[in-house]
C-alpha cells in the first residue's frame, strides 16, 4: 500500500513534468512562428529564395503568383509589391533591407575633439560665356582658358586657392550644371558654398534658372557674382530686378542672397566676393577630422594610355596617403600614386583636398563615394558583391520613377515625395498645371514642382528629373529627340497630356497606388511638311516626307511647330501622286491635308499617333 502510494506521487510528478515541457514547447512554437511571420529581404529576390525564407514548397509560391496574374519561374526574380503581397498570403510581413545595408562600409564615428576647421568647397555655375572660367583663373592667377576647347570647360577642374589671408577655399568648376546635377543624382553632397555668375550685360538666361533651381534643390547657400560691369552696356539692376521676379531678392533689395559686381577681366571687386563667400562658410563651420581613414567622392575619372585608371577625388574627412588600400564604387585598389591639380607629386591629401590618384582597378562614376580599408581582401569582396548587385540591379531595374513604378514604391514604404517638372507651351497653362499639382499634396505624399518652363523637353529637363529622380510632364509639348533618345537610356518617366484635368487625374490615381492606364498613347508616325499647295474648293495640301513609322488615312494625328503642339486632329486625305492610298511607309513621300485646319507651314512635323488599350499592370 505505501508504495503504491509513493508510485502514484512520482507518476503525478512525471505527468506535471511532461505538461510543463509541452506548455514550454508551445510557447517557444509560438515565438519561432512570430519571428518566421516577418521575413528579412532585398529587393529582387529569386522564387526559390522567397520560398526557402518562407518554408514552403517553390509549386506554392509560383501557384500563388499566378493567382495573381503572373507567369513566374523558379529563378525569376520579384518587386517589391509581389513581393509583399504573395508573403501575405501564406501569412508572413516582409521588411526590405537596401543591398547597400546589408553590404556598407561602417564609417568611424568623429570625437568632437579631433574635429578641426577644414576650407570651404564652393562650386561655380552660371550660363555658358557669361565668365565662369574667367574668375576662377583671376583668384588663381593661371590661364585656364587658353586651354579649353572653344573657351568651354570640359572637365571638372578642382582647384586649391589660398588667399592673401592665409585662408583656403578650394573651388569646383563645373561644366555647366548638368555635372553638378550628375554628382547630386548619386548621392554626393559636396558642395557648401555656391556662386552664381551671371553677366551684367546679358540677361538672366534658362540655365542660369537651371542653375539656380539645382543649388537650391541641394539647399546650398548662394551667392550672386553680376560679372562683366566694365561693359558700357552692363545693367546690374536690370538682373537684380528679374531674380526678384523669380522670388529671389538680393540684400540690396531686402532679401536673403549675398551679391556682388565684379569684373573678372579686370579682377574688380573679386576680393569682396571671397568675403561674402567665407562669410557664407563660415556660418556652416565646416569640420572634419584629419586623423581617420580618408572619405573622399568621385569628380571625375578616365583611362590614361600610360597610367592606367586616373581618378580626380575631393578627399571630404580624414587624410588618403599613398599605399592606403581604397574602394570606390564596384572598383579597388591600392592608391599608388598622387597628384595636385597642377601636376605635383604630393604624398597626403587632408579635407576639402582635391587629388588625383591612379591605383583603381577601374573607373567609378562621379558622384561615387571613396572610402579608405584596412584589409584588403575585405575591400575586394565589397567590390565583387557590389558588381554582383550593380549587375543584377542594371538588368532588372528601372532608376527611376514612372507613374506606375509608384505602387510599389508605396509597397516598399519608402515614397515620401513625388518630384514632377513641368513643360508646356503657354506660361497660363503651366502656371495653372503647377498650381493644382501642388494642391495633390497629402500627409504622406509631398508633391513637389522643382522647376517649370515654356517650350519643349530639352536634354537638361531629362538630366534634372534623372538628378532629383522626377517625372517629367509635357503639357501640349513634345521632346527633343535627343531628350527623347536621353529619356528612353535614363529610363524617365516623360508623361505628355492636352487636357488639365487628365494629368491631374491620373497623377491624383498614382499616388492613391492604384494606376490602371486604361489606354496609352503610342506615337506611329512622324511626317515631314516639305511643301504647301493652296487649292481652290480643297484647302491646304501638305507635300510631306515619313520620317519613322507609317502613316494611315485614319491616323489621329497632330501637327507639330517647334516642338509645340498646334492642332489636334484627323486626316482628310492622303494621296500617293494622285492616288488615294490607305497607307504610306517610312522614306516615301505623301500628300496629305488636315481636316479643318489649313494653317500647315513648311518645316511642321505632323505626329501620328493612336491609342492602345494596355491591361494595368501590379
Amino acid at each position: 500500500r505505501l508504495s503504491g502510494a509513493g508510485k502514484s506521487k512520482a507518476v503525478k510528478l512525471r505527468k506535471q513534468k511532461r505538461e510543463d515541457a509541452a506548455k514550454k514547447r508551445l510557447v517557444e512554437d509560438e515565438l519561432e512562428a512570430q519571428a518566421a511571420k516577418s521575413i528579412q529581404v532585398t529587393e529582387f529576390v529569386t522564387v526559390s529564395e522567397l520560398a526557402i525564407l518562407l518554408n514552403v514548397p517553390v509549386g506554392e509560391i509560383i501557384a500563388a503568383c499566378m493567382s495573381l496574374g503572373l507567369m513566374v519561374s523558379i529563378n525569376q526574380r520579384l518587386d517589391a509589391e509581389t513581393l509583399s503581397i504573395v508573403a501575405e498570403e501564406f501569412g508572413s510581413k516582409v521588411e526590405f533591407v537596401s543591398a547597400d545595408v546589408q553590404e556598407a562600409i561602417k564609417e568611424e564615428e568623429d570625437n568632437p575633439e579631433d574635429l578641426a576647421p577644414r576650407p570651404p568647397i564652393v562650386t561655380v555655375m552660371g550660363h555658358v560665356d557669361h565668365g565662369k572660367t574667367s574668375l576662377l583663373d583671376y583668384i588663381r592667377d593661371t590661364n585656364v582658358i587658353a586651354g579649353e576647347a572653344g573657351g568651354i570647360t570640359q572637365h571638372i577642374g578642382a582647384y586649391e586657392v589660398t588667399l592673401d589671408s592665409g585662408k583656403q577655399i578650394t573651388f569646383l568648376d563645373t561644366p555647366g550644371h548638368e555635372a553638378f546635377t550628375a554628382m547630386r543624382a548619386r548621392g554626393a553632397k559636396v558642395t557648401d558654398v555656391a556662386i552664381i555668375v551671371i553677366a551684367a550685360d546679358d540677361s538672366v538666361m534658362p540655365q542660369t534658372v537651371e542653375a539656380i533651381n539645382h543649388a537650391q534643390a541641394a539647399e546650398v547657400p548662394i551667392v550672386f557674382a553680376f560679372n562683366k560691369i566694365d561693359k558700357p552696356n552692363a545693367n546690374v539692376e536690370k538682373i537684380k530686378e528679374e531674380l526678384a521676379n523669380m522670388k529671389i531678392l538680393v540684400e540690396d533689395w531686402g532679401g536673403k542672397y549675398q551679391s556682388q559686381d565684379i569684373s573678372a577681366k579686370k579682377g574688380e571687386h573679386i576680393d569682396k566676393l571671397l568675403e561674402k563667400v567665407l562669410l557664407e562658410a563660415e556660418l556652416l563651420e565646416a569640420q572634419a577630422n584629419p586623423t581617420k581613414n580618408a572619405v573622399g567622392t568621385v569628380l571625375e575619372s578616365t583611362l590614361d594610355k600610360g597610367k592606367g585608371h586616373v581618378t580626380t577625388i575631393l578627399v571630404l574627412n580624414g587624410t588618403l596617403r599613398i599605399g592606403d588600400i581604397i574602394i570606390a564604387g564596384p572598383y579597388q585598389g591600392r592608391v599608388k600614386a598622387m597628384f595636385n591639380e597642377r601636376g605635383v607629386n604630393v604624398q597626403e591629401a587632408g579635407p576639402a583636398v582635391p587629388v588625383t590618384i591612379l591605383g583603381l582597378s577601374g573607373a567609378p562614376q562621379a558622384g561615387d563615394t571613396l572610402n579608405v580599408i584596412d584589409d584588403e581582401q575585405e575591400a575586394k569582396a565589397i567590390a565583387n558583391k557590389r558588381m554582383q548587385l550593380q549587375r543584377e540591379q542594371g538588368i532588372r531595374t528601372t532608376k527611376h520613377i514612372t507613374l506606375d513604378e509608384i505602387g510599389r514604391r508605396l509597397a516598399i514604404g519608402n515614397f515620401k515625395e513625388l518630384n514632377i517638372i513641368v513643360k508646356g507651351d503657354v506660361d497660363g497653362s503651366i502656371e495653372a498645371l503647377t498650381d493644382s499639382l501642388q494642391k495633390l499634396s497629402t500627409e504622406q505624399i509631398q508633391v513637389n514642382v522643382i522647376h517649370k518652363s515654356v517650350g519643349q523637353i530639352s536634354e537638361s529637363d531629362v538630366l534634372l528629373a534623372s538628378a532629383s529622380n522626377a517625372i517629367i510632364i509635357g503639357f501640349q509639348v513634345r521632346p527633343s529627340v535627343n531628350a527623347r533618345r536621353l529619356a528612353e537610356k535614363e529610363q524617365i518617366d516623360i508623361r505628355l497630356y492636352s487636357v488639365i484635368y487628365d494629368t491631374i487625374n491620373e497623377v491624383k490615381a498614382a499616388m492613391e497606388g492604384m494606376l490602371t492606364p486604361e489606354y496609352e498613347e503610342k506615337i506611329v508616325c512622324n511626317v515631314e511638311v516639305r511643301e504647301i499647295f493652296k487649292i481652290p474648293k480643297v484647302g491646304t495640301v501638305a507635300g510631306c516626307m515619313v520620317l519613322d513609322g507609317k502613316v494611315t488615312r485614319n491616323t489621329k494625328i497632330r501637327v507639330i511647330r517647334d516642338g509645340i503642339v498646334t492642332y489636334t486632329g484627323e486626316l482628310s486625305s492622303l494621296k500617293r501622286f494622285k492616288d488615294d492610298v490607305k497607307e504610306v511607309n517610312s522614306g516615301y513621300e505623301c500628300g496629305l491635308s488636315v481636316q479643318n485646319f489649313n494653317d500647315i507651314k513648311v518645316g511642321d512635323i505632323i505626329e501620328g499617333y493612336e491609342q492602345v488599350a494596355v491591361k494595368a499592370t501590379l
